[in-house]
């Protein structure tokens, strides 16, 4: 089994366990204090000391009360190859972060504790404190902002000197707008977007937790045309050609999780989550709760109808397994780097990330005949506005297979 960095006072602990599989599955264990109680006879009487200082005193037994959490990740008992390896490093890691941060919510729901304040706390060790203790699957955009903002304060003459030191409470909106503006010139498409999106949060968190009275970035914005589909897609030709291509060391689960969203929409966040339970087998049917929306929106629910060949790619669970994850899969990272290869075995010159599965299928199933309105139901939109985007997309898939048609000249006629 693989060795696990726990200290002694860490609560929860991260524990493990090997199952009939081989696989090692990962847990917490959390302890919850001690109970001192009477041992009683028979009878129901109080057993009593008969001898020594206690004497005619009743015996107490006292129980230790832990509880355990499973995280539903995964290590490979034997890792053979520095795939393996890296793949074990990676879910450990996800492993120690969800444990930090389950420990800062029992320490404050026991002791009203947080991240101890002090005057010297930099922006910077605050955004890494904030990111070492979040565990949603947009982690890594939380990296970038943070990467991001390093790189902005080093670049920009005025600000370099508080790269090291800038204190929240320093951050004045002026920076702010020159960040954003920063982000337009540094990233592409929607990114800098999504990038200012994810530093807005940790501002928030920020104020929330009295490291800052103001909000810097009220009021900042940076604007994109949301109806505009900037990734590329797969046509159905292409993600054909992308089933029928293997290649050695490909990892099976990566495979059939892929095909799974071009056939079904889903994000990497969900299909990652997706258990046997999420499958209703009499109906045919998938239902599952999007991690994006969960909590905060009414239409977080999604059904999606299932035919044979999705029914098949999905399998059957052993009896008692039901909640068992459908595709195990390593992190998004490893996921990305087995897709582009994938890609580029198959020949497909285009730059599909794992949310191009989603795309292609809101794509090809409108050049198929569907409406607007079962996309949207079948992607778990609320509304229309952002489905809108793939009809704009099927109109210039249309217009390029009408352009490739032979030239034609008034002279021909």
């Amino acid at each position: 089994m693989a060795k696990l960095e726990n200290a002694t006072k860490d609560n929860p602990r991260l524990e493990q366990r090997v199952l009939k599989d081989g696989r090692i599955s990962l847990y917490l264990e959390y302890y919850l204090g001690r109970k001192s109680e009477p041992v009683l006879n028979e009878f129901g009487d109080p057993v009593l000391y008969t001898s020594g200082e206690m004497n005619g005193k009743p015996k107490y037994k006292v129980t230790h009360i832990r509880n355990k959490e499973s995280l539903n990740l995964y290590l490979i008992a034997k890792p053979r190859t520095p795939f393996d390896r890296q793949q074990n490093k990676e879910t450990l890691e996800l492993a120690e972060n969800i444990r930090r941060e389950k420990e800062q919510q029992l320490k404050q729901q026991t002791k009203g504790y947080r991240l101890e304040k002090s005057k010297n706390t930099t922006f910077i060790s605050l955004f890494q404190s904030y990111i070492n203790d979040y565990t949603k699957c947009d982690v890594r955009m939380l990296k970038m902002a943070l990467r991001w903002f390093e790189e902005f304060l080093e670049v920009t003459p005025e600000y370099k000197r508080y790269k090291d030191v800038l204190k929240p409470k320093q951050i004045t909106k002026e920076m702010i707008v020159d960040f954003t503006e920063f982000l337009k010139e540094r990233g592409k498409g929607e990114t800098p977007k999504s990038v200012f999106q994810r530093f807005k949060k940790v501002v928030k968190w920020a104020i929330e937790h009295s490291y800052m009275t103001t909000d810097p970035t009220k009021d900042v914005r940076i604007t994109t045309d949301d109806q505009i589909l900037r990734k590329d897609v797969l046509s159905t030709e292409e993600v054909v050609t992308l089933i029928n291509t293997h290649y050695q060391g490909e990892n099976p689960e990566i495979r059939r999780a892929f095909i799974f969203c071009c056939y079904c929409g889903l994000r990497f966040c969900d299909v990652k989550d997706l258990t046997y339970k999420n499958i209703d087998y009499s109906n045919r049917m998938l239902k599952f709760e999007q991690n994006k929306t969960k909590g905060h929106s009414a239409n977080s629910g999604v059904v999606v109808p299932l035919n044979d060949g999705i029914m098949s790619l999905i399998g059957t669970p052993e009896k008692g397994h039901e909640s068992d994850l459908i595709f195990n899969l390593p992190s998004h990272t490893m996921c990305l780097k087995a897709l582009k290869h994938w890609t580029a075995r198959a020949g497909i010159a285009k730059h599909i990330t794992w949310h191009c599965g989603r795309h292609s299928f809101a794509v090809n199933i409108l050049n198929n005949g569907a409406n607007i309105k079962t996309v949207a139901s079948l992607l778990g939109h609320s509304g229309l506005k952002h489905t809108e985007k793939y009809t704009r997309a099927v109109d210039e898939l249309k217009q390029q297979a009408i352009n490739s048609l032979p030239a034609l000249n008034s002279t021909d006629f």
